[in-house]
């Protein structure tokens, strides 16, 4: 498989994908047309904040799997785009957290004692203390807009300082505030309330221009305003003339709504310090989103998942540990039933059973809708479009939560409306998180999701399992277990029988021939 890393990415990053047997190739500064006709031969894109990967770009991409992006933001992505063709888009939300808080607190200190006018200053021959007198951290209110990773790690050091720490963040409950020392706010009180505001949001159609001219006239006078997260969150204009009137006392910007920027009337003001786009430039940083990155591009393109897709519900890595054997259960239940459908696939709900579902149960529900679509489909299905895919054909996907009232600790069950009926799978996870099929339709089984399988419901009457078995053996199939499944004697009965090899299609019709057999589906998971 191909790699494309069309921005300059650390090596380290780009070594661990070519110790996996990939092939790397390191094209920067292409332009769109460049790009479209070159793409189609890769299976991986890496890019920085350089590289606009438009829809264009990801319709002319046959075999992209994945897009990576060295870093948090994704606003240079065609995100809608991707999902649709079923492109996973990676970032790396941790790699350059503390990179970015540290920049912030940097821009933050050098606002409040006005160093880099000082230092300008005396380069030139000027003595000017007066004229630079500062104001203490300590003691200030600090206003934090968006407490995620790089906003709450603001607000762990600059506590440090003796300060009160307000935050605004519609997505984060009141007792994760407490924990962290934040007093939750909504965004007009924070405003009011705040010596210092900093901003930690991503880009999107809610937070652009979310700091316009009514919200700064919300601020103190003697209030600063940081933008180290996005440009185009605060509306530039606005925040130019605000400073010039005096209504609020300074700003300090390492991102702005178009880049790269060398003019601004912003950059006149004296009350104004400015980076380009530093917040992530540390030596550290590049190194640690590049290995971040490599290794989720490493994992989907080996048949894994990937843990920091944005497109893909993010975990982080407790989570993403402790669900993953459900996620791989999820797509196995999913899959087994695809292959024994008939009719038309009209509904399907997941119902979860269970402590281990209370969190999150969006990547298990994506993961059950790729293993039944996949195999159904002529189209690539995977757990970015598989929503969209049910959706687009008019699927109706339900999902449903319920603490107890299984039989199992924790099950999951997928059930399948198609316009021949009705059908049930459940699984759950034995000892050492090792998955189980527990129940088909109406019957109970204990079948292990792998490796090839013949699904075989029958009358239950004598020598039905001996004739499978002679039909099978005299195949050179060897089976190397059988599950049975009844609820009364002499009534219908499932059989489930693992196969070290595929059974053939002679196989499959003999077996159907058999007196009292309804049918045969052939299994491979």
């Amino acid at each position: 498989m191909r790699i494309l890393a069309s921005d300059p990415i650390a090596e380290k990053g780009l070594n661990i994908l070519r110790e996996e047997g990939f092939i790397v190739d390191e094209k920067t500064k292409l332009s769109e047309e460049e790009l479209i006709k070159i793409i189609p031969q890769y299976d991986a894109l890496i890019v920085r904040s350089e590289t606009k990967v438009t829809a264009r770009i990801i319709e002319a991409a046959e075999n992209l799997k994945i897009i990576g992006r060295a870093g948090v933001g994704v606003d240079n992505i065609d995100l809608a785009a991707a999902s649709k063709k079923g492109i996973i888009v990676v970032n790396s939300p941790e790699g350059n957290t503390i990179a970015a808080a540290e920049h912030t607190f940097a821009l933050m200190m050098a606002l409040l004692r006005n160093i880099p006018q000082a230092h300008a200053a005396l380069k030139e021959g000027k003595w000017m203390r007066k004229e630079f007198t500062g104001y203490e951290l300590r003691g200030k209110t600090v206003g934090i807009i968006g407490l995620g990773r790089i906003g709450t790690a603001v607000a762990k050091r600059v506590k440090a300082f003796e300060t009160r720490v307000i935050g605004y963040d519609p997505f984060i409950s009141e007792e994760r505030a407490q924990m962290l020392g934040i007093t939750l706010m909504s965004l007009e009180e924070l405003l009011q309330n705040s010596d210092i505001v900093t901003m930690h949001l991503p880009l999107n159609n809610e937070t652009r221009n979310l700091i316009n001219r009514e919200r700064l006239k919300l601020m103190k006078k003697s209030a600063f305003i940081i933008n180290c997260a996005r440009g185009g969150i605060i509306d530039e204009e606005a925040l130019y003339e605000a400073l010039k009137a005096g209504e609020i006392a300074g700003a300090a910007l390492d991102v702005f709504s178009k880049e790269p920027l060398t003019e601004s009337p912003l950059f006149e003001l004296p009350n104004v310090i400015v980076t380009p786009h530093l917040g992530a430039s540390t030596k550290e940083a590049q190194i640690n989103v590049a290995i971040d990155v490599a290794r989720e591009i490493a994992s989907v393109l080996k048949g894994g998942l990937a843990q920091n897709a944005v497109n893909f519900p993010a975990m982080d890595k407790e989570s993403y540990q402790r669900l993953k054997p459900y996620i791989n259960l999820a797509e196995k239940l999913g899959n087994f039933l695809a292959q024994i459908l008939s009719g038309g696939l009209l509904a399907a709900e997941i119902v979860y059973n269970g402590s281990a579902f209370k969190e999150e149960t969006r990547p298990l529900t994506l993961a059950a809708l790729k293993g039944l679509l996949d195999p159904l489909l002529m189209e690539r299905v995977n757990y970015v479009n598989a929503p969209v895919v049910a959706k687009e054909r008019g699927i109706k996907v339900r999902e449903t939560v319920m603490e107890n009232g299984a039989d199992y600790t924790n099950l999951i069950t997928l059930k399948v409306t198609t316009e021949k009926g009705e059908r049930i799978i459940a699984g759950t996870l034995f000892r050492n998180n090792e998955p189980r099929i527990v129940q088909i339709d109406q019957y109970r089984v204990d079948v292990v999701p792998e490796g090839y399988k013949l699904f075989v419901p029958h009358k239950d009457q004598p020598l039905m399992i001996g004739k499978v078995g002679i039909i099978l053996g005299e195949k050179g199939i060897n089976i190397a277990g059988m599950q049975l499944g009844r609820i009364t004697p002499g009534g219908d009965a499932v059989m489930v029988l693992s196969l070290d090899h595929p059974a053939d299609g002679d196989s499959i019709k003999a077996i159907a021939a058999i007196p009292g057999i309804y049918e045969v589906k052939a299994v491979s998971l």
